[in-house]
């Protein structure tokens, strides 16, 4: 009796597994859109530059680690699909006081980390204080963004706390004018407390947010794995089951991967492989809002560039048009100022340094350095949205610079190490860029040139009485008029003080497969990919 059910039991499974199977193949002739894997389980392989050099978003500046945290944890408020208009988040309220002094944030609830721990008020309160807490070695943006930490002078942030369980009150010494716009920003991703105070060395490499993907695996300069968080608070997202993130250094092999099918979308196209990617079908090319500068900074306190001269000098001595034209590719405007002409506060009126090695030989003739001088160019490892391939654009200047006098040694270090000893102040000179946080101008000047972000966002070591009384004015004035003004006055004086040779301003692409839907590039270079998913 007992053999006859279980040979009826068999008959029955065996019976079910082929209509299961009839079932699966009908459909999946009607799915599939050629061979994809992602047609399958919805995973999205992203093709990048570089690996990422943290994921926990509050102790890194790199748009690389930014790309995978930005869909692991969210902020309080969020911008724009498309640009840096305030939206709600992690917050679905706020309100001011009249004088500027006091935010009180409303926050969703019912919201869930990664650990399964709640999200609340509480929650909020501990990620602040642990920001505040620390310093510029383990908080870059923190101190950046709000003038330093817990006890000093300048730190904005005077308490943050709760009112009850789902209102958050912050007050703040002075008034900041892009306040709002810096809590939105990627690097205040609301963390699980209790995954940082368990581990906070190790929370890096085990991240626990909110987001719609929450870590899967992270395998060093290759993959990164993140999955579909299943207990989401919004509802629909994320679309994709998951996300692989491939590091692929070269910009043209990256293409070929996508051309071969082995990613699904690739980051940092070639200018010149746009009619390429036009001419395949089987893709679609994206252009990213342009909102960033690529730049070759020069360490201000590290003899010669400790001299004004010599660094106007620098600035006369490169062909910055050449540099476009040839490594852009028509994806780039000259650029003349720290800020893209698309920031609110940009100086038109600022001239400019021309190509004039005629002008840079005079001026390191007045600098002593008339027989010119021996120096070490940095040139970046990994390709990025404002500097295509640093590689060739720091061949490029050499060949200019020794037009002039100077002997240009090029080196070069794996991107976690070039960015760290590049912040210690160990460069002459080093090409990098930034892609803008927020769409304010403050998030370009004062981040990336104020005395107070020497050692973590200002690496060229720069210092200016005059310039950091005008920011810190422009930072706390509320009217938008005279907070332009105040920039434009700004630029004049980073202009004549030349820390910078400020090179292009870049239109990024971007290209993916046809089938990809729901992808917008946005402004920041940090996407979410919640409502990406396969035709």
């Amino acid at each position: 009796m007992r053999k006859k059910k279980l040979l009826s039991f068999m008959f029955l499974m065996i019976l079910a597994a082929f209509t299961i199977v009839a079932c699966s193949s009908d459909e999946s002739d009607g799915d599939k859109k050629g061979e994809s894997s992602s047609s399958e389980n919805k995973t999205l392989v992203f093709g990048r530059g570089g690996d990422s050099v943290s994921l926990d978003p509050a102790t890194v500046t790199d748009g690389e680690s930014f790309k995978v945290t930005q869909n692991l944890f969210e902020t309080l408020l969020n911008f724009g699909e498309e640009d840096t208009t305030i939206q709600p988040g992690l917050a679905k309220e706020w309100e001011p006081s009249d004088d500027g002094l006091t935010y009180t944030f409303t926050l969703e609830e019912g919201i869930k980390f990664h650990d399964g721990t709640d999200f609340n008020a509480e929650a909020v309160v501990k990620n602040f204080e642990r920001w505040a807490n620390g310093s510029e070695e383990k908080f870059y943006y923190y101190g950046s963004m709000f003038g330093g930490y817990a006890g000093d002078e300048g730190h904005v942030i005077e308490s943050v706390t709760a009112d009850g369980d789902y209102k958050v009150v912050f007050k703040l010494k002075r008034p900041q004018a892009p306040f709002l716009k810096n809590i939105a920003m990627s690097p205040f991703g609301i963390a699980s407390p209790t995954a940082f105070e368990k581990d906070e060395k190790a929370f890096g490499d085990n991240p626990v947010g909110t987001g719609p993907f929450k870590f899967v695996e992270w395998k060093r300069n290759a993959t990164i794995t993140i999955e579909k968080y299943e207990d989401y608070w919004v509802d629909g997202m994320p679309k994709l089951d998951k996300v692989v993130f491939k590091a692929i250094p070269d910009n043209a092999g990256r293409l070929n991967e996508l051309l071969s099918g082995t990613i699904d979308l690739a980051d940092g196209v070639n200018p010149s492989d746009r009619s390429t990617v036009e001419g395949e079908a089987a893709l679609q090319l994206y252009e990213r809002p342009s909102m960033n500068v690529g730049y070759l900074g020069l360490t201000t306190t590290r003899p010669p560039f400790d001299n004004v001269k010599v660094r106007q000098a620098m600035n006369y001595a490169i062909d910055k048009q050449a540099i476009v034209d040839a490594f852009f590719e028509g994806g780039a405007e000259v650029a003349k100022n720290p800020i893209p002409s698309s920031i609110s506060g940009f100086n038109d009126e600022i001239p400019g340094y021309e190509y004039d090695p005629e002008k840079a030989k005079e001026l390191l003739a007045e600098a002593g350095f008339a027989d010119g001088f021996e120096m070490e160019l940095w040139a970046m490892p990994v390709p990025r949205p404002y500097m295509p391939d640093g590689a060739k654009v720091a061949e490029a200047i050499k060949n200019n610079l020794e037009k002039v006098g100077i002997n240009a040694k090029i080196v070069s270090y794996e991107w976690a190490t070039y960015l760290e000893k590049a912040r210690l102040g160990e460069a002459d000179a080093f090409l990098l860029g930034w892609t803008g946080d927020n769409g304010d101008a403050d998030n370009f000047l004062y981040v990336l040139l104020d005395q107070d972000n020497i050692g973590s966002n200002n690496y060229t070591y720069y210092s200016s009485d005059p310039l950091h009384e005008i920011l810190i004015q422009a930072q706390s004035e509320v009217d938008e008029n005279k907070r332009i003004e105040l920039y434009k006055q700004a630029q004049e004086i980073i202009f004549e003080d030349a820390p910078w040779v400020p090179l292009a301003h870049s239109t990024p692409l971007l290209a993916g497969k046809a089938e990809l839907t729901g992808f917008t590039p946005h402004p920041t270079g940090s996407d979410k990919l919640g409502n990406v998913d396969f035709k």
